[in-house]
């Protein structure tokens, strides 16, 4: 098998510790789901999945069909899995058959999939998503007792796994006036429910920032991603998380992504010289410069260039020059005795040193989530 120019390595150890938390703070009632959409946040489904449940997880969101057949093909038991997205009618004889949850947001989907359980001979496992304030997707409240009467008179194929919502944004103190909405409305529409002959096996509306902080919000299901990969959802959340434990600081979540990969070039440099394309970086004094064997192709931004760190030899090597589609350099000056082949960390630990995906993000202005999620899925993955 040939090589790649990088690697990225999940801590069994860190994941653990971060459902453990999570559990700490939701209680053992409600179902965990494990939200794996994005390729499970960039840390890679293939790998991830089979991780997860080692760690005791047994439920499993996404976004596609796609991802579900992904999720499918990784698992190594029985674990369950839910579709919160697009869902095509072609792809919907194929998740009833293999028993797969999913969102319905729309009449019609609740039409079709009767029509499709009834042709495959098993119930159609569906959770409402109800409309209480997102304006995403979403049944709206007067369409609600004509789903459930509907869902009443196809018991037989219909089984009401969840009624559901999603919050706008409950990560950010900003939004808490819409997200009271939002809690109000889908109380009153729980009452709708709960008076009518149908009834769900979960209520469910918390996602991570939820789960850590609102603990109102904590139903019969959490849908947890960006925390047990150790990210908090926001700083509002941290800090949040801080006052309930009456803490100046802690870490209490544990990152399980590390970004790795290996000096390609030593260079020497003369005072005066540029470096790599154009003219963004000049030699300020003779120079030893590394070659890295990645770019902006492997999803390490060109907006990093002139401005952020690698770590090798456990000190940081500042990046100098444009980073180029599959290679940057940085400068090793003043770190000793490094040779080709040495481990560059691009997000992780080396030594002392600590390169967190937030200080990453910090950098390009991005969000966690967008970050780890756009890394490629060709990066191979490996459990340490």
């Amino acid at each position: 098998m040939t090589s790649h120019s990088s690697r990225i390595e999940l801590s069994k150890s860190a994941l653990k510790n971060n459902l453990e938390f999570i559990r700490q703070k939701i209680g053992q009632h409600p179902v965990l789901s494990s939200v794996v959409k994005a390729n499970a946040y960039g840390h890679g489904i293939e790998t991830f999945v089979p991780l997860a449940e080692e760690c005791g997880v047994e439920h499993f969101a996404v976004a596609t069909s796609f991802e579900a057949e992904e999720v499918v093909e990784a698992r190594t038991g029985d674990a369950d899995i839910m579709i919160m997205g697009i869902l095509y009618p072609e792809d919907l004889h194929w998740v009833v058959d293999h028993e797969i949850e999913y969102f319905v947001f729309n009449f019609h989907r609740l039409e079709r999939s009767r029509e499709v359980a009834d042709k495959v001979g098993k119930k159609a496992r569906v959770h409402l998503e109800l409309e209480t304030g997102g304006n995403r997707t979403g049944l709206h409240e007067e369409q609600l007792d004509k789903a459930l009467d509907y869902l009443e008179r196809h018991q037989d194929k219909l089984e009401l796994m969840g009624i559901c919502t999603h919050f706008a944004g409950i990560e950010s103190l900003a939004n808490q006036f819409r997200i009271q909405q939002q809690e109000k409305n889908f109380e009153r529409m729980r009452e709708q429910v709960e008076q009518s002959d149908v009834e769900p096996h979960y209520y469910h509306t918390a996602c991570s920032a939820a789960a850590l902080a609102f603990p109102e919000t904590v139903m019969d299901m959490v849908r947890v991603g960006t925390s047990q990969y150790g990210m908090w959802p926001s700083p509002d959340i941290y800090n949040m998380h801080l006052m309930q434990e009456n803490k100046m600081s802690d870490a209490p979540l544990q990152p399980v992504l590390s970004w790795k990969t290996d000096i390609m070039h030593l260079n020497e440099v003369e005072e005066g010289d540029y470096i790599g394309y154009g003219t963004a970086y000049q030699a300020p004094q003779d120079m030893e410069v590394a070659v890295i064997p990645l770019g902006y192709s492997n999803g390490y931004a060109r907006s990093l260039s002139n401005r952020h760190h690698v770590l090798i030899g456990g000190q940081r090597a500042t990046i100098v020059g444009s980073i180029n589609m599959n290679v940057f350099m940085v400068d090793v000056t003043d770190i000793p005795d490094v040779e080709l082949r040495d481990e560059v960390v691009l997000i992780g630990q080396q030594g002392n040193e600590n390169i967190s995906i937030k200080s990453f993000t910090e950098s390009i202005d991005a969000i966690n989530n967008e970050f780890v999620s756009r890394l490629p899925a060709a990066i191979p993955r490996m459990i340490v």
